[in-house]
């Protein structure tokens, strides 16, 4: 099997699209890309210019309310665990399967270190690359197109972009609980009941009464305690996942990171929460939409004026005025959605 080369983030700006992009942006008043490249795809989460507070987020930050909201904010982290009552693969790579109906299953690499490809596609949807690292600890993948039979492979680099089937199989879910890939932690939205995050996320959804103000809360949070990352943003390499703990403690970071804190906040507070890939305009981006018990999957979206929503993109609302903003997400049409993790 071929991948698409590893490009990086130089090659993406050098592009005529991507000047094109530029030229859109800049008049939008945005600027900032950056490339956190799947093997299969190029992702370009393209980010407007974020200006926030500044950096050094602690529980310190918080701003204690004058009383506690009628909602429940105690943390409730799902811990993925590797039962192995359902497994499969080689001696180089082990598939659990056992938590299935919750929505995840986890890859080790057992083999010697090298490039690793773990692919998975739901029924005749998009098919997901990541890396499967190769560091002796378990992976968690979601599956996020819920109920549905999938296709999972494993391949290793042989030379360039080329690489070798090592195991493939398929495995058909039923889901327990539909929100399930979207509360435990996985790959791309790592965390566990250690950490500041969570801890963080408590605070900040104290003064909530519901649901829906808890997702407004850890918005505001995060809007107003990152700023862009624009240094990560031009060195940023393939396979680059966010370290939550880390934009928390800085204060910057990249789309990806915006949308990887809120949703670890989130799912702590037992809201499924899905983060996004897609288009944004003509761009590459990342976004989170939330399940909320009074409304239902709020797609993309995050505040109410008391007749419309405003689309959720925590990256565009840290960067952009709420009139401007509005304007540029519409009626949702900007957004196109290809991949939930």
């Amino acid at each position: 099997m071929v991948f698409p080369p590893d490009l990086r983030y130089t090659e993406h700006m050098n592009s005529r699209e991507n000047q094109q992009e530029k030229a859109v942006f800049r008049t939008a008043r945005a600027a900032g890309r950056i490339a956190a490249l799947f093997s299969a795809v190029l992702l370009s989460l393209t980010c407007l210019n974020a200006c926030g507070q500044k950096p050094g987020n602690h529980r310190s930050d918080v701003p204690p309310p004058e009383e506690a909201g009628t909602r429940d904010n105690t943390p409730l982290v799902l811990e993925p665990v590797q039962e192995g009552k359902q497994t499969e693969g080689t001696e180089e790579v082990e598939l659990d399967f056992s938590s299935k109906t919750e929505g995840y299953f986890s890859a080790l690499w057992k083999g010697e270190p090298a490039k690793i490809k773990l692919q998975i596609t739901a029924g005749n949807s998009v098919t997901y690359t990541y890396n499967l690292t190769t560091d002796g600890n378990w992976n968690v993948f979601p599956f996020s197109r819920e109920s549905d039979s999938y296709k999972i492979g494993v391949y290793r680099n042989i030379q360039d972009n080329q690489y070798a089937e090592v195991y493939s199989t398929a495995v058909d879910v039923s889901l327990d609980n539909p929100f399930g890939p979207f509360l435990y932690p996985n790959q791309y939205v790592w965390f566990d009941d250690s950490m500041e995050s969570v801890a963080v996320g408590e605070e900040v959804c104290r003064p909530a009464n519901t649901d829906l103000d808890a997702v407004t809360y850890v918005y505001q949070y995060v809007v107003s305690h990152v700023t862009y990352d624009w240094e990560e943003a031009e060195t940023v390499e393939s396979g680059y996942l966010p370290v939550v703990d880390e934009v928390l403690e800085t204060g910057k970071g990249i789309c990806f990171d915006y949308a990887a804190l809120m949703a670890t906040m989130l799912r702590s507070q037992q809201i499924p929460t899905r983060l996004e890939i897609g288009y944004a305009g003509s761009a590459y981006h990342a976004w989170i939409s939330c399940y909320v018990d009074e409304i239902g999957w709020i797609d993309g979206l995050i505040q109410f004026d008391g007749e419309n929503w405003s689309l959720m993109d925590p990256t565009l609302a840290a960067s952009q005025g709420e009139e401007t903003l509005k304007k540029f997400v519409g009626d949702g049409t900007n957004y196109r959605t290809f991949y939930f993790y």
